[in-house]
């Protein structure tokens, strides 16, 4: 029964992928990146989160924007649903370090839960098959703040502890994004 409701779960997603992303069943590239968690840096390795379950790598257009705020901060209060079911979640955008030590902290956004990286020149992004859009001059964060970096699309991939993508999420909300990506981890977590 729950290999069925795991195929039927993956054969939905599946349809919302974005269009020239990694599909299910490709391998993910392995990454590197600086990171922050609670506005302190550190180096996430993909290579190492999986060795402890399923990670989740969402990618975001920026931080501090609209559906970005609300993508991070329903991450956050999602967290202990993800641990439980063994996952890792890392945040990856354009944004420069020192913009995703102040989102990362921000009890609003990822309250000191959520580790977000910072791929500034969107390598990490275009070896998903992501595309990468150009900085438009003069567009500005909700604080008020110029972002000053390109955007890429929003667009998670759930990849298993061997390294395959087991599901790709485009073209959703952030909420139902984050919602769809607990549906497939708690999914592949082992029955208890």
């Amino acid at each position: 029964m729950k290999r069925f409701l795991l195929g039927s779960l993956l054969s939905a997603t599946i349809a919302l992928p974005a269009a020239a992303a990694l599909k299910q069943g490709d391998a993910a590239p392995d990454f590197t990146a600086p990171a922050s968690l609670a506005g302190k840096t550190f180096t996430f390795s993909l290579r190492q989160a999986l060795h402890k379950g399923p990670v989740v790598v969402y990618f975001y257009p920026s931080a501090f924007t609209g559906g970005c705020n609300i993508q991070a901060h329903t991450f956050a209060v999602n967290y202990d649903k993800f641990a439980a079911a063994g996952a890792t979640v890392i945040g990856v955008s354009l944004d420069n370090i020192t913009r995703l030590n102040d989102f990362s902290a921000d009890p609003q956004y990822c309250a000191g839960k959520v580790p977000v990286a910072s791929d500034t020149d969107g390598a990490i992004a275009r070896s998903f098959d992501l595309a990468v859009r150009d900085t438009v001059v003069g567009k500005k964060d909700t604080r008020g703040v110029e972002i000053g970096h390109g955007f890429v699309e929003r667009t998670t991939f759930i990849v298993t502890s061997d390294g395959r993508i087991a599901a790709t999420l485009g073209d959703l909300v952030p909420a139902a994004n984050v919602e769809q990506s607990l549906a497939v981890v708690q999914q592949l977590a082992p029955a208890r």
